[in-house]
């Protein structure tokens, strides 16, 4: 896969985002938490939250992230752009207007899978990120498409039933698009991206998720 761009150059628009965007970071890791805090409510208003959230997040990655910036070095952003808004309205849909999802999170290996890869987008994502030399503000953020799609494919994983693949497509297709390029670049983080993405997508597409007539223990009430 030829890469049109340098990693100094890629990395030179994480800086101009973070910079653009400042303080904006803060406001979207606030609102990750408020997603994470609306599952557990589970009813109608809780799953509006999140999905809320969601679909702010994929718009805000394709129409600030995409076109405004990764735009300068990469005309394919424009692409990646519109796919990124149009996820954000599958979210708006299946989640806000047709409220086709429920949530039961329980001590199980979907839960534990899922809050790995929370916590992988959120915390070690930009801590391995320093490790490797990626320092702020030249260097992926919580709100760029990588942390933020590993964060889509944990929060999936609370679900209660399987997710159809016409919701995962986009955020899979990404997941194995970005992180290719991101490999070939040394932003060695977004192996989180890859795993994140083929995990997720067996496990939500492939098995039932949770029979919830079997008594097991739950942490939501």
């Amino acid at each position: 896969m030829k890469i049109p761009f340098t990693s100094d150059e890629f990395l030179a628009v994480f800086e101009r985002y973070n910079e653009g965007v400042w303080p904006s970071q803060l406001v979207l890791y606030v609102l990750a938490v408020i997603a994470l805090l609306a599952i557990y409510r589970n009813d109608k208003r809780g799953r509006q939250v999140l999905f809320a959230v969601l679909s702010l997040l994929w718009a805000w990655m394709g129409l600030v992230y995409h076109i405004t910036y990764f735009s300068l070095i990469n005309k394919a952003a424009y692409g990646f752009g519109v796919l990124f808004v149009i996820q954000g309205i599958v979210f708006a849909y299946v989640g806000i207007i047709r409220d086709k999802f429920s949530f039961d999170i329980r001590i199980d290996i979907y839960t534990i899978i899922g809050t790995a890869f929370v916590v992988y987008a959120l915390i070690a994502y930009p801590l391995i990120g320093i490790v490797l030399g990626h320092m702020y503000p030249g260097s992926p953020t919580f709100g760029v498409p990588c942390p933020t799609t590993i964060f889509t494919f944990g929060v999936l994983l609370f679900s209660a039933h399987r997710v159809s693949f016409f919701v995962l497509l986009i955020p899979f297709l990404w997941s194995i698009v970005g992180f290719s390029a991101a490999f070939h670049l040394h932003i060695f983080e977004d192996i989180g991206l890859i795993i994140s993405g083929l995990v997720s997508t067996v496990i939500l597409t492939a098995f039932r998720k949770r029979n919830t007539d079997v008594d097991q223990p739950s942490l939501v009430h």
